[in-house]
Parts: C-alpha cells; sequence; structure tokens
C-alpha cells in the first residue's frame, strides 16, 4: 500500500488524537500578548510591540511542544506505518494552525510599532520548529508517552537563559534599529534549518537493541520464556 492512502486513512484518528487544548491554550495566551500594544494605545514603542511578539511565538511554541505527545505510543509503534508518516501528519495539522494564528498575532499589534515582518517571521518559525525537534528527539531517544511538558520546560529555559549566556558577536534578541538586525536574522535562519533537520532525522525508525536489551518475557524477565 502506498504512503498517501494511508496517510489519508490516519488523518482522522490523529486529527483526534492531537493535543489540541495544549495548543489551544498556548495560542490564545499568545493572541492576548500580541494584542497588548494595541490595549496600551500611545504608550506602545517598538521595542515593546517586539518583545510582546517574541514572547506571543514563544507562548505558541510551548504548546507546539505537546504535538507528539500520545498516550497510545506504545501501542502504535507495532503498526506497519512508519513513524515518518506519523510524525509528519502531526506535524502537518500544527503548521497552518500555526500559520493562521501566526497572522493573526501580527495584524493585532497596530501598524507604526509592527517590528519587521519578515525578521520576527523567522523568529517565531525557529522557535516552532526548535519546539518541534525537540518533540521528535524525545521521542526518537526515550520511551515516554509525553515528552511534551520536558521539551516545553527546556525551550522556556533556553528563552530565559540564552539572551543571558549568548556571545556577544552572535546576539540574537536584537531591536530592528540595531545595525546587528540582518546578521542576526542570518543567524536565526541557520537555526531554523537546523531545527528542521533535527526533526527529520528524528523521524526514522530506531534502531532495535534486541542484543542489549534482550526479549523479556510475559513474566518479564529477560530471555525466552521457560516452560
Amino acid at each position: 500500500m502506498s504512503v498517501r492512502p494511508v496517510a489519508v486513512e490516519l488523518l482522522r484518528p490523529v486529527t483526534k488524537a492531537m493535543p489540541w487544548r495544549a495548543v489551544v491554550a498556548a495560542g490564545v495566551l499568545g493572541l492576548l500578548l500580541a494584542a497588548a500594544p494595541r490595549l496600551t494605545g500611545d504608550q506602545a514603542d517598538g521595542w515593546y510591540a517586539l518583545t510582546v511578539l517574541r514572547a506571543s511565538a514563544l507562548a505558541f511554541a510551548l504548546g507546539a511542544a505537546f504535538a507528539l505527545d500520545d498516550p497510545a505510543r506504545h501501542t502504535t509503534a507495532a503498526v506497519p506505518t512508519r513513524r515518518a508518516v506519523r510524525h509528519g501528519l502531526r506535524v502537518l495539522l500544527v503548521v497552518p494552525v500555526a500559520a493562521v494564528w501566526w497572522t493573526a498575532a501580527l495584524l493585532l499589534v497596530p501598524a507604526p510599532v509592527r517590528p519587521p515582518v519578515a525578521g520576527i517571521t523567522v523568529e517565531a518559525a525557529t522557535a516552532l520548529a526548535l519546539a518541534l525537534a525537540g518533540a521528535a528527539l524525545a521521542v526518537h531517544r526515550g520511551d515516554g508517552a509525553r515528552p511534551g511538558r520536558a521539551v516545553a520546560g527546556g525551550l522556556l529555559a533556553g528563552a530565559v537563559l540564552g539572551p543571558l549566556f549568548a556571545p556577544g558577536h552572535w546576539a540574537l534578541f536584537v531591536s530592528p534599529d540595531d545595525e546587528r538586525w540582518a546578521a542576526a536574522h542570518d543567524r536565526w535562519a541557520v537555526l531554523l534549518c537546523a531545527a528542521v533537520a533535527v526533526a527529520v532525522v528524528c523521524a526514522t525508525e530506531p534502531r532495535r537493541r534486541l542484543g542489549r536489551r534482550g526479549l523479556r518475557s510475559p513474566s518479564g524477565t529477560s530471555g525466552p520464556s521457560r516452560a
């Protein structure tokens, strides 16, 4: 059977299994943050608008970190459908929602104080890609069915500590009037590509280490069961 019919058949159950509550909650929080400059009126300036948009993008990324949570992971791992298809469907469900949500977030910010759309969009896309890559890596390397909480915590810690410990010549969080704005977003683009590459690599099936782990009998002991 080709990949396309399998993907179509899986689309409905995968949609139902998605952790939409986390994504919706993060999206609502992000929109509230993005609306803050409009609510403050003339008191808002460009730096404030840039900061709340970055916080808004981070909020949505934290929700997207739960996209690969699957309570039935250890059951679905035995099905013939490859992990790349199962994960790819979840990502394809999140990305259009993220695009519509980000457009709304940008429109909520008043045009006079709105930062350059291209640059801030690269930052938002990178945050989303890092969240999805972290989730894919956690699933690929671990056995947990709900890695979202740990991935979101790591992403939040990185967002807080990154500006504090990043080298000055590798500044990422700069303002549009800073001469390093263009160079910073070249670095954001590199991070985006790296995150996408990690997500793609981690979508492959892990190698089975039967020699190291051994087979477990129904009684829980290693090796073949004895009569």
